[in-house]
């Protein structure tokens, strides 16, 4: 597979940016059982302890922790399905991301902050302050341009590798679901 070229994700990006606001769709949920091994799912189950049922989020050592287990601000990880479609440039590929969750929805800094809450179906998830990096699977799996994109201003500020979540209200969620954004001093929004 050819990765898109600088100038190629350049012009995608106006597409990105026609993503709404707001309220969106959920397009994708992507169960990953064990490092490496991709479940695409229609129907899915939130908890507050695991997180997507079934996912290996919850045996994920991270180095942002005291003990080095799961980081529980980084539960769910979000992105914008317009720019996965982008860098994917197949439908087939873009379960490789490693994001349980593609949302047609801004995921840009200033229209989700830290401690926004997003309704998908009966669940309820929140906007962490950790940040989502790429990394070299990242790299990898769609080429050093579109990494390096991430690192721009531009790619900063519109979270083109999407953003870090957690789950606060349990449900059940389901490909198609509309994606609601509450934010922070919103009537009902807490952290």
């Amino acid at each position: 597979m050819e990765h898109m070229t600088i100038a190629q994700l350049e012009v995608g990006l106006a597409e990105v940016g026609r993503s709404p606001t707001g309220e969106g769709t959920l397009e994708l949920i992507v169960r990953r059982p064990v490092s490496e091994e991709r479940e695409v799912l229609e129907t899915a189950t939130l908890t507050v302890e695991e997180g997507l049922v079934g996912d290996n989020w919850n045996q994920r050592p991270s180095n942002r922790t005291e003990d080095g287990g799961p980081h529980p601000d980084m539960q769910l990880n979000l992105i914008n399905s317009r720019f996965l479609a982008l860098i994917a440039g197949d439908p087939e590929r873009m379960e490789l991301a490693g994001d349980q969750l593609a949302v047609d929805l801004s995921l840009g800094s200033d229209d989700l902050p830290p401690w926004s809450r997003i309704r998908i179906g009966g669940a309820v998830i929140q906007v962490t302050d950790q940040p989502h990096t790429g990394c070299a699977k990242f790299t990898r799996r769609f080429g050093l341009d579109a990494f390096h994109l991430l690192k721009t201003e531009v790619g900063q500020a519109m979270n083109l590798r999407g953003i870090c979540t957690r789950v606060v209200v349990p449900g059940t969620i389901r490909r198609g679901d509309p994606v609601t954004v509450e934010r922070p001093g919103d009537r009902g929004a807490t952290r």
